[in-house]
């Protein structure tokens, strides 16, 4: 048996044509819009909200369609979170912060290194300086987005994932939602509704992280980046409990391994929640490396089972999360009748754990660029490329720009890590200079001869039952495994999926899709995942 191998060759390659309708036909049939957002995450529903506005101020008559592929808005939305709350009081400038679903202003910030048995205080990082921020639900804060949408006139369909990009030439012309009732064989079943075409004269892809059809346009037209995006994955809880820690808290070093980038995190919320989890990058070199179960260990540390003594856990998620930063960032963000915002193209400023203010001005930024290019009734990548150059001139970019290579410092370890990100923030980035390679997480060497993670607390089965999963057994898979997976990297696969979807059985892996939380980790280093029926995978309600 090998004891090394890159998770890339046993890796189905991206399929773009499964993705990218070319010559679509545009007809009476089709579903007719003006403009349509891909997701309605942040971006995608303050970049709707702000056009929406933009319209009733100016006339400008478009009509805007938000598709959602969680059966309910907000219940594919994951983050910890503590928001910047700068873009939503722009976006409503008569609004008090009390008006706003937030869970609570942050009162302080408390940051440790662990051991097993204990804990070191350390000084807060200024990247991580959260004075002016708040505590919310994102999954919440999503939903009271989209009923302000609403009301401003905007078509939130939910259940309806897009399954496809409809185009003519280079220029996209809308999208091809997922079917609905299909059997396990993928034959139409008793409640089958045959796909939808959606026309739109600009349509925004805010379907957040690991985004299938933002990965195919850009294959597609052949848009690259400095370098390859890096992901993170992080498992998150909420709990009910008797009481709660004062201040936002994260941590570095137990339980993951030196040479594992990440931490954790404990933030209160409301008058009796809290919120915790683990992040770990997954440029790892364990292939047996389990976040949930090293999470399971993480509640038994004197600083968090305090607060869980008693408690009552209320969800459990997983999501990951972009890392790549200003490096990552495609050359370019629009096409013909095309923009992307959001987590798809990995605004996310990794030092601060911060992405979700940076995912809603895109989403402004996009809104101002429609309702202008509307005015010329020029949608073409020309007429659009004002939000692109909008977006690198502005307070994204100038934040990214400062840590854009914190994250690539620590794959060296993190000691040395540290030393390095030190430098960057006293130089705004400039010290020690660029790398001079980037990879591909799954370009990334795995050795399968390290330690083993026993899961010692909530089972992965219980952990998807927690996340409201809503999924039906007999639905087809929306895994594509590559051919020919050695036994050690079915192993890989078993250990890293959060959520319990990959199992051996003997030699053989098994999967079960239905599982499948949509965190998108098995995209990244394993099965490629594609959009499935509406109304699948988790409903999280608070978080």
């Amino acid at each position: 048996m090998s004891t090394k191998f890159r998770p890339i060759d046993h890796q189905a390659q991206l399929n773009t044509d499964q993705f990218i309708v070319k010559e679509a036909q545009v007809n009476e049939e089709n579903v007719p819009m003006d403009v349509l957002f891909v997701g309605a995450g942040p971006a995608g529903l303050v970049g709707a909200i702000r056009l929406a506005q933009i319209n009733q101020e100016k006339g400008l008559n478009l009509e805007i369609g938000v598709l959602e592929k969680a059966g309910n808005l907000g219940g594919h939305s994951l983050s910890g979170a503590v928001m910047n709350p700068m873009v939503l009081k722009k976006l409503f400038p008569d609004l008090n912060d009390s008006d706003f679903p937030f869970q609570g202003a942050v009162k302080g910030d408390s940051v440790y290194m662990l051991t097993k048995n204990g804990k070191i205080p350390m000084p807060t990082p200024p990247t991580m300086h959260n004075k002016g921020n708040y505590v919310a639900s994102l999954s919440e804060t999503v939903r009271w987005l989209g009923e302000k949408a609403e009301a401003l006139g905007v078509n939130v369909f939910t259940s309806f994932p897009a399954d496809a990009l409809m185009t003519k030439g280079n220029k996209v012309v809308g999208v091809r939602t997922t079917p609905v009732g299909l059997n396990r064989d993928s034959t139409p079943g008793s409640q089958y509704m045959p796909a939808t075409d959606i026309t739109a004269k600009v349509t925004v892809l805010t379907e957040g992280t690991r985004g299938p059809l933002a990965q195919s346009f850009m294959e597609w037209q052949g848009i690259k980046s400095k370098s390859p995006q890096i992901f993170a994955l992080g498992v998150k809880e909420l709990w009910r409990v008797k009481k709660q820690p004062k201040n936002v808290t994260h941590t570095l070093g137990w339980p993951l391994p030196k040479s594992v980038f990440g931490g954790s995190w404990m933030y209160p919320m409301g008058d009796d929640m809290i919120s915790l989890g683990l992040v770990a990058g997954m440029d790892y070199e364990n292939s047996k490396l389990d976040v949930h179960a090293l999470l399971q260990d993480m509640k038994k540390h004197p600083l968090f089972s305090q607060y869980l003594e008693g408690a009552e856990l209320l969800e459990w998620g997983a999501k990951t999360i972009p890392e790549g930063g200003l490096h990552s960032v495609p050359d370019s963000l629009v096409g013909d009748g095309l923009i992307m915002a959001g987590d798809c193209v990995g605004f996310v400023n990794v030092p601060a754990l911060k992405g979700i203010h940076y995912a809603m001005e895109s989403g402004y930024q996009a809104a101002e660029t429609i309702a202008a290019a509307a005015a010329k009734e020029d949608f073409s990548k020309e007429g659009l490329k004002s939000y692109d150059e909008n977006i690198r001139s502005g307070f994204i970019f100038k934040d990214l720009k400062k840590v854009r290579n914190m994250r690539f410092a620590f794959k060296d370890g993190f000691w040395s890590g540290s030393i390095k990100a030190a430098l960057m923030t006293v130089t705004g980035g400039a010290f020690p200079g660029d790398p001079s390679t980037f990879h591909d997480d799954a370009e990334e060497t795995k050795r399968s001869d390290m330690p083993e993670y026993k899961n010692k607390g909530l089972s992965k089965v219980d952990g998807v039952y927690q996340s409201g999963n809503k999924t039906r057994d007999d639905i087809p898979s929306h895994l594509t495994v590559g051919k020919d997976v050695p036994k050690e990297v079915a192993e890989m696969y078993v250990a890293m999926c959060p959520a319990g979807v990959y199992e051996l059985e003997g030699d053989q892996l098994k999967v079960n899709a239905p599982n499948c939380v949509d965190c998108k980790a098995t995209d990244v280093l394993g099965p490629r995942w594609q959009p499935r029926e509406g109304g699948a995978g988790p409903d999280y309600k608070q978080m």
